[in-house]
């Protein structure tokens, strides 16, 4: 825990649910925080950036399921504060449209805690943004409500002024789906004709984002065909019209489908970033866990006899992370290779030292060792390092010795089973609602079989999707 001289609470608005939403300052102060006081409305996508150390306390709110009531959330703010702590309240969208901020910095200012307010972009923006809607347009936009549909099916005793979003251009609803009879009843009531554009955004800004379209006359008809699901935003306005040339977030390739990625979480960044950005719904099933081996005399006994090698051959992205780690604690850097042949087993593997300014000399079409034979054909008896999982394949250091090289196995790292549960992932397998399983490795293979409850899931039929034929071969 860092101390601080003394408390302070931050409202940060997390965004409508895609993570990329989040402002660059709520960001960095998630991963500062002391304590993180979140709810359920797209926080845990930026949960994994905290601090090893920091206290998270779920507080999440949904309609009819609250975790904790309000008064108990604002207690826990102003006690973390009180302790000294840099405390984050990190809220779904914005913290002050419809979220409560106000009730939450009231509390703060009554009890002298010192705050500020970061915000955050509203699912009332962001939704109707991600589906093609311009929520104003100087063709037919002067003017635009965002109203709470909660207060809806009050009829009396509702404080929504009917009368006068009648006359409003575009009207944007929020936790309204259960009422949208009401409403619909309601605003035709005041004055809205039938024949007004409405759309509904269902999981605004998420990979199963859908948006369903109608008029005032059919929608109520069509939400219900269509099976409408809370959480959804409503649109009312000539803007709807917009939508069907706008939209561009559903129109991703993968948009839709859902993928698992079972590498270590470390590796997974990469691969689960791109997806997202073709529009899958990415599900995070780390199935092993990459420790570097350190201390590790080895690795140590190399580096002494480095300059006796001809070539220094990598298997992995882990294998030459761990090495520029460890190169770099005993004070070494890409000097010490010169003269070396650096050999890569795949282009990811390559790329990794292409980072680092330094162009491999060998890297194979295909992704498996024994393609790296080739390149040694030709060459007299030399000696080769090989840096590699402690656990792989050891068909290239035999292959090689036969044909007269000299050849030493370095581990540089161990591979894990991380044990979490998958009853989550095997209840989606079941239900038909994953697209694909990634495995890029067969250690992540092996993981998974291991993890998935095989009494509900018929491995057989898990689509997956392999890096490389040995990965191919193990499943």
């Amino acid at each position: 825990m860092v101390t601080h001289l003394s408390g302070k609470v931050f409202l940060v608005g997390a965004g409508p649910g895609d993570p990329g939403l989040i402002t660059i300052r709520g960001r960095d102060l998630v991963a500062r925080a002391d304590v993180i006081v979140h709810d359920q409305l797209g926080a845990p996508s930026f949960l994994a950036l905290a601090r090893p150390e920091a206290e998270l306390i779920d507080v999440g709110k949904r309609a009819a399921r609250h975790t904790m009531p309000q008064e108990e959330i604002n207690r826990i703010l102003v006690e973390k504060a009180r302790e000294g702590k840099l405390v984050v309240r990190l809220k779904g969208g914005d913290s002050f449209i419809f979220g409560r901020g106000g009730e939450e910095l009231e509390e703060l200012h009554r009890n002298g805690i010192p705050f500020e307010v970061i915000p955050g972009i509203s699912s009332s923006i962001g939704g109707p943004a991600y589906a093609g809607i311009p929520l104003t347009h100087r063709s037919c936009t002067t003017a635009l409500a965002i109203v709470t549909g909660h207060e809806a099916d009050l009829k009396e005793a509702s404080s929504i002024p009917w009368a006068g979003l009648a006359g409003i251009n575009t009207v944007v609803f929020l936790m309204g789906v259960g009422q949208l009879p009401h409403i619909v009843s309601c605003l035709h009531d005041a004055g809205k004709t039938l024949d007004t554009p409405v759309a509904i955004i269902e999981n605004a800004t998420m990979p199963r984002q859908r948006t369903l379209t109608g008029t005032m006359a059919n929608i109520v008809d069509r939400a219900k065909s269509a099976d409408i699901k809370p959480p959804a935003i409503i649109v009312f306005g000539q803007v709807v019209e917009f939508q069907e040339r706008f939209a561009w977030f559903d129109k991703r390739p993968l948009h839709g489908r859902t993928i698992v990625v079972t590498r270590a979480t470390a590796q997974a960044g990469g691969l689960s970033d791109q997806l997202r950005e073709l529009g899958a719904e990415v599900i995070l099933c780390p199935t092993i866990n990459v420790q570097a081996i350190d201390p590790n005399p080895k690795f140590d006994t190399f580096l002494k006899h480095l300059h006796d090698y001809h070539s220094l051959v990598f298997t992995s992205v882990n294998g030459v992370e761990i090495f520029w780690n460890q190169l770099s604690k005993r004070g070494l850097d890409m000097r010490s290779l010169a003269g070396r042949r650096i050999v890569c087993v795949g282009p990811t593997t390559a790329q990794a030292f292409r980072d680092r300014g330094i162009l491999p000399d060998v890297i194979p079409e295909n992704f498996v060792a024994e393609s790296l034979l080739p390149s040694f054909s030709g060459l007299p008896p030399v000696r080769v390092a090989i840096l590699q999982a402690s656990e792989a394949r050891d068909i290239l250091p035999k292959i090689l010795t036969e044909n007269g090289h000299q050849v030493d196995v370095f581990p540089m790292y161990v591979t894990t089973r991380e044990k979490d549960d998958l009853s989550v992932v095997s209840g989606l397998l079941q239900d038909g609602r994953i697209d694909a399983v990634t495995f890029t490795s067969s250690s992540t293979v092996d993981g998974f079989v291991q993890a998935v409850d095989q009494a509900i899931v018929d491995i057989k039929k898990i689509p997956a999707m392999v890096i490389g034929p040995i990965t191919a071969q193990t499943c």
